[in-house]
């Protein structure tokens, strides 16, 4: 299978980013009682402030994406997310790889991300990344455990 490219999000990309989005987090909506934040967000907003990196999957369209915000310490992971559809093909994996080579490529030490308590796959996937829990904190309605990966 080709290795497609992560590329930054043009404007005619937010349609797939929000469904994209939305297939991807629409499954927790019932296990987490609210509708996950990513599924809220302002994707053209993001888009236009170059913080979305999209890959299309081999016949084309959007088939992942993640949502990045450099701070002045780390870079923010806000959102990963794959069709599920493309689930269990590395699409995941390459973004999380690609969110390292931008930290380090700006200049950051680290990436800093949180997902749902409830969401347990994330909290299995993201240590065998190399990314540790900080702390866990409720934001209103919203259950987090907050994650660091350091870049050496």
């Amino acid at each position: 299978m080709e290795r497609q490219r992560i590329r930054p999000a043009v404007a005619s990309d937010v349609p797939a980013v929000k469904a994209v989005t939305d297939a991807a987090y629409r499954p927790y909506v019932a296990r987490i009682g609210v509708v996950p934040q990513p599924m809220e967000a302002d994707h053209a907003a993001d888009v236009a402030a170059g913080k979305v990196f999209v890959t299309d999957g081999p016949g084309g369209g959007v088939v992942g994406l993640v949502v990045v915000e450099a701070r002045p310490d780390h870079l923010f992971l806000d959102s990963i997310a794959v069709h599920p559809d493309e689930r269990g093909g590395g699409v995941g994996r390459r973004l999380l790889r690609f969110v390292d080579a931008h930290a380090r490529a700006l200049g950051l030490p680290e990436v800093r991300l949180y997902t749902n308590a409830v969401m347990w796959e994330n909290r299995e996937i993201y240590p065998k990344y190399g990314y540790e829990v900080v702390e866990r904190r409720v934001d209103g309605p919203y259950d987090r455990v907050h994650y660091r990966k350091r870049l050496l």
